[in-house]
């Protein structure tokens, strides 16, 4: 058998239970070693948080550490969790996330069959969508990381090439592009990366309505993403591109109009004030039109879908001054 180890960051959140409940049950050679990594800020990280989440793990509690992250992100804490494994194989899980009932069996047989220069293989996400109605914007989303490549939310690899690459990028501090970096650095080794068969479940988070507004600070990763690999970064990272273009452009125009209106030019700030407003309006309704469009998702898209391009033209702006001096990853010396 191929020995594994399972390595968790956490905010310790109330999903984390079912998330190790459902591991303790599934069928198969359990995990050699569970690290689970509280990366709670230090004055957050209450201890007797981690009592009930523990002690759904059963057996499996002796196999399992807890080692402080200190807060500093989820790529920082799976490199705490690397540190601390010794078996071939890292398994990768998000603490939101629920594995299938035969996970432990299924990842043993999707690792056994992995040849030399596999050194990679991904889970199967599947999102759980409401019946009845279409999904909201938030819910689509999620839904998005069913078809994502090489996310942390399940992803296994050899642990020496994880320890050869240096692990996950520290300079990612949320969760969003660490994976995808991960995964180009090590594909740039020779190596390849593999879907296996294993299954997990990956719900979806209540989430308040500015959540979308929130994620833009994802913009200033995409700027270390593009330094990093280059222009193409997201065609070779298999990601859509995202409209970071349209939301500059839309953001101009409001500026525009409002340096036009300022300087007693009411033509003209009529004009890009037109330009705003259309781009505003295509962009809230491209995000209205496949939801439920109920009142509520209806009004959360028009205020979001206002406030969405200035925020990540803001954060892509930041992430450019703040990694203007990372160098291409080729060119890191080892």
């Amino acid at each position: 058998m191929t020995g594994y180890a399972v390595v968790i960051p956490t905010l310790v959140r109330d999903t984390l239970a079912d998330c190790l409940a459902a591991l303790a049950a599934a069928t198969g050679p359990p995990p050699e070693h569970i690290v689970l990594v509280d990366d709670r800020p230090e004055p957050q990280a209450d201890p007797g948080a981690l009592e009930h989440p523990l002690s759904v793990l059963g057996d499996l509690r002796e196999r399992t550490d807890v080692l402080r992250g200190g807060g500093h992100g989820p790529a920082a804490a799976r490199n705490t969790g690397i540190r601390a494994v010794t078996t071939p194989w890292t398994a990768f899980l998000d603490d939101d996330v629920q594995v299938g009932p035969h996970w432990c069996e299924q990842l043993a047989r999707d690792l056994a069959e992995a040849a030399p220069d596999t050194a990679g293989v991904q889970g199967v996400i599947t999102v759980p969508l409401p019946d009845g109605r279409r999904p909201t914007d938030w819910e689509r989303g999620t839904a998005g990381l069913a078809r994502a490549r090489w996310i942390t939310a399940d992803m296994a690899y050899r642990t020496d090439v994880l320890k050869e690459v240096g692990g996950f990028d520290e300079r990612f501090p949320r969760a969003f592009r660490e994976d995808a970096d991960l995964a180009l650095r090590v594909l740039g080794t020779g190596r390849g990366i593999r879907r296996g068969r294993r299954t997990t479940r990956h719900p979806v988070r209540p989430a308040s309505r500015w959540v979308s507004l929130r994620q833009q600070r994802g913009n200033a990763d995409d700027a270390l993403m593009r330094r990093l690999h280059g222009p193409d970064w997201w065609h070779k990272a298999v990601a859509p591109r995202g409209r970071i273009r349209r939301h500059a452009a839309v953001t101009a125009a409001g500026a525009a109009a409002c340096a036009l209106a300022a300087a007693g030019r009411p033509r003209a700030a009529a004009a890009t004030a037109l330009g705003w407003a259309a781009g505003t309006a295509g962009f809230a309704w491209a995000r209205i039109a496949p939801g439920p469009r109920t009142r509520d998702e209806i009004t959360t898209m028009l205020a979001t879908s206002a406030l969405i391009p200035p925020a990540a033209t803001w954060h892509r702006l930041k992430g450019e001054w703040r990694h203007r001096d990372a160098a291409p990853w080729r060119e890191v010396a080892p």
